[in-house]
């Protein structure tokens, strides 16, 4: 009676176990599964971008996450240059967008393919009620008129030298700024008569200063190239938020603001 009791307990067991085991492992199979459509349904996303998106791409940032639930972008914005020397000391960062090409492509080892998502034109902004009287480019050529312009390796500076040169306009900065932020500030708060920024700064401070057009042939087209990191922990969303860039609805948000189709 002993042994038959045991051999019967025995195979009692061996079967509970093989009926447990199917259920194990599907339970094993649905917590993967779901652990998969949590980390799919957002990310965090970092995107370094040019200062002279500053306003737009909060706008733009907003646009996106609204449209992608559970997905959230954090922009950090500075000056073409500085944002390219971040990227080469290993910045965390998902995506890069700078107000020029020739700073992307010193980059080309540490993105994925860039796609121009916008241009810009240069404006002279001056003082509110333009009270030095300036029309030109020439004008700023004044020994007495106080103009700032940004530093010539930041790509707002680089553009204005280059439409200087071209009109064979020799000007002698107060300042020499890191970004078109602060050369559109010095001009608000009156530490300067005249400065170069792109037009679309220029738009932000309206009723604070004024924007003086440079005629297209006198003026520089600036191009706003996007791309992936390829250091980005975050792939695929950050290929898809600069895949959005072009859509039709994130255009219409770089139009609104001033920006020209790329």
């Amino acid at each position: 009676m002993s042994l038959t009791f045991t051999r019967r307990r025995t195979a009692a067991v061996v079967l509970t176990a093989a009926l447990l085991l199917p259920l194990a492992a599907c339970g094993s199979d649905d917590t993967k599964d779901s652990g998969d459509r949590t980390s799919a349904s957002g990310a965090d996303l970092t995107v370094l971008a040019a200062s002279s998106l500053t306003d737009v791409f909060k706008t733009a940032g907003a646009a996106y996450e609204k449209g992608h639930p559970g997905t959230e972008v954090t922009f950090s914005f500075a000056g073409s240059q500085e944002l390219a020397a971040q990227v080469e000391q290993g910045a965390p960062a998902d995506a890069l967008v700078t107000a020029d090409t020739k700073t992307m492509d010193g980059l080309r080892d540490d993105t994925g393919t860039p796609t121009v998502i916008a241009k810009n034109r240069l404006v002279i902004a001056t003082g509110k009620g333009n009270p030095e009287g300036v029309e030109t480019l020439k004008d700023l050529a004044d020994p007495g008129l106080k103009v700032v312009l940004a530093a010539p390796e930041v790509p707002v500076g680089r553009y204005s030298r280059q439409i200087l040169d071209a009109q064979e306009t020799e000007v002698n900065p107060v300042s020499q700024e890191p970004n078109v932020r602060a050369v559109l500030s010095k001009v608000e708060l009156g530490e300067a008569d005249a400065g170069l920024v792109y037009r679309t700064d220029a738009t932000t401070a309206t009723g604070r200063i004024e924007a003086i057009d440079i005629p297209d042939a006198q003026n520089a087209v600036a191009s706003y190239p996007a791309a992936t990191l390829k250091t980005s922990e975050n792939g695929e969303a950050a290929t898809a938020f600069v895949a959005w860039l072009s859509t039709p609805e994130a255009q219409k948000i770089l139009a609104d603001a001033g920006f020209q189709k790329p």
